[in-house]
């Protein structure tokens, strides 16, 4: 039933949560309705918890349990710990007082005061382990901006990425309108024909799907790994299509 709750709520952001489909969530949504009380409560603590950016990209799916835990631990202001992968693979055990999940396509974060640190943090919630509520209450702070989603936003644009693209696109700036490039980059006119791209991922495979799915032809400077993926990537869809 755990896993039931937190698909409910999980349909609100996209589906990021494994195994979330489309016909269980509409089904699910009117279970909630019969929930007993203590279940219930769960559905609306993740609803409550949770802002949305809405955006869309690849990206890792995250535990449905895990959401659970710490939406429950945001609705009742409750310490949490937890184990922790920085993006240089770095481990550490964490304890935060949480404040927002915050959903931006694929990928979840928490947004959370780190104890430790004596700071807000951002923590992708694919890199966090074993969430667990520690039994002590907290008052709330406030979040710097009182906006959740964009201190994540701002947080999430500027962390350095592992791989930074450099991309023409053949269209005039103005004629950009997808706000998927917007949000994870910047956008350059040339000429009146032609604009630079700007973006970045630690994954190469997402970045080159980013890439690979703008709807405009384009041509791609930066870095020498991104144009080597998608070359292969291009032979691969063509040897599958029979073109020789």
């Amino acid at each position: 039933m755990r896993r039931c709750s937190t698909k409910v709520a999980a349909s609100r952001a996209g589906s990021s949560v494994m195994g979330v489909e489309e016909t269980a969530v509409r089904a699910l949504v009117k279970l909630e309705q019969v929930l007993p009380s203590h279940l219930r409560r769960r559905v609306q603590a993740l609803q409550r918890a949770t802002q949305t950016l809405q955006v869309y990209t690849g990206g890792p799916t995250v535990d449905p349990q895990c959401l659970t835990a710490l939406a429950t631990a945001v609705r009742d202001h409750e310490r949490v710990r937890f184990n922790y992968t920085a993006r240089d693979k770095a481990p550490s055990r964490r304890e935060a007082e949480p404040h927002s999940l915050v959903n931006a396509g694929r990928r979840w974060y928490l947004l959370a005061w780190d104890r430790k640190r004596d700071d807000w943090r951002t923590f992708r919630i694919d890199r966090l382990e074993r969430p667990a509520a520690t039994g002590v209450r907290f008052t709330a702070r406030e979040v710097p901006g009182k906006d959740a989603a964009a201190f994540v936003r701002r947080s999430v644009a500027s962390m350095p990425n592992r791989y930074e693209a450099v991309v023409t696109l053949h269209c005039a700036a103005d004629e950009v309108f997808d706000q998927r490039l917007h949000h994870w980059g910047t956008i350059t006119p040339i000429d009146g024909h032609r604009c630079e791209y700007r973006t970045g991922d630690d994954d190469l495979r997402w970045l080159g799907l980013r890439i690979a799915t703008l709807g405009v032809d384009f041509e791609v400077h930066e870095p020498p790994e991104l144009v080597a993926h998608l070359q292969g990537l291009a032979q691969r869809l063509a040897d599958g299509c029979g073109a020789r």
